[in-house]
């Protein structure tokens, strides 16, 4: 759980003004608010997906090649009805082959062994149907989306909206991960090597 707290900063610009125009002092504000509500995040299977053993002959030489997709269970259990939001930390960034994706990390060549994608399909809170929307502008505006990456923010919203988030209590939805490795021909694949994506999944209130 990840609560954060903006603080107005503001730069002070020292110029060569007569003493009667500048000023003494100036104002610096810390604000931030602290929810009593709290949600627990949960993953099914550990949140753990295991392709087992590639060989390189399954690989596509002149283009990505596109493993066969999984599906975790997400919950999220809130103590009341909150306003959330989703999002996620690459922690291979730098190392997919698609920007927005999540990395697989890197052959012991440094090259970048693939991506992963993530969509939210299903999704239910409150026992009730519901959308998701998604933000690039931290929040300021919504729109229809399944993506969960590190470049947006997921919310839910009721079916018939769009553009606000909802407060809900409990939370679920399948979690759809799309994983491609790099075209084998840009590879050095003379031992084994071990597809290593991870990322983080983080709750932001809203």
């Amino acid at each position: 759980m990840h609560k954060y707290f903006p603080a107005l900063l503001a730069s002070l610009l020292l110029t060569n003004v007569s003493s009667a125009l500048a000023a003494s002092q100036i104002d610096l504000s810390v604000t931030g608010v602290i929810t009593p509500k709290a949600c627990t995040p949960g993953l099914s299977d550990g949140g753990t997906v295991d392709h087992g053993k590639l060989t390189s002959r399954d690989l596509n030489q002149d283009r990505d090649t596109l493993l066969p997709r999984n599906t975790l269970r997400l919950n999220v259990q809130c103590e009341g009805s909150t306003l959330f939001a989703l999002t996620t930390i690459d922690n291979r960034h730098g190392t997919a082959v698609i920007p927005n994706h999540h990395g697989l990390g890197t052959t012991p060549n440094d090259e970048n062994l693939g991506s992963v994608s993530l969509t939210l399909n299903n999704p239910v809170a409150d026992t009730q149907a519901v959308r998701t929307i998604v933000s690039l502008d931290g929040g300021t505006t919504w729109a229809p989306g399944t993506q969960l990456g590190h470049l947006n923010l997921l919310a839910v919203a009721a079916v018939d909206n769009t553009t606000q988030p909802m407060a809900v209590t409990v939370f679920d939805a399948d979690i759809v991960l799309y994983t491609r490795i790099a075209r084998a021909d840009g590879l050095t694949l003379t031992d084994e090597v071990h597809v290593d994506g991870h990322a983080t999944l983080e709750m932001k209130y809203l």
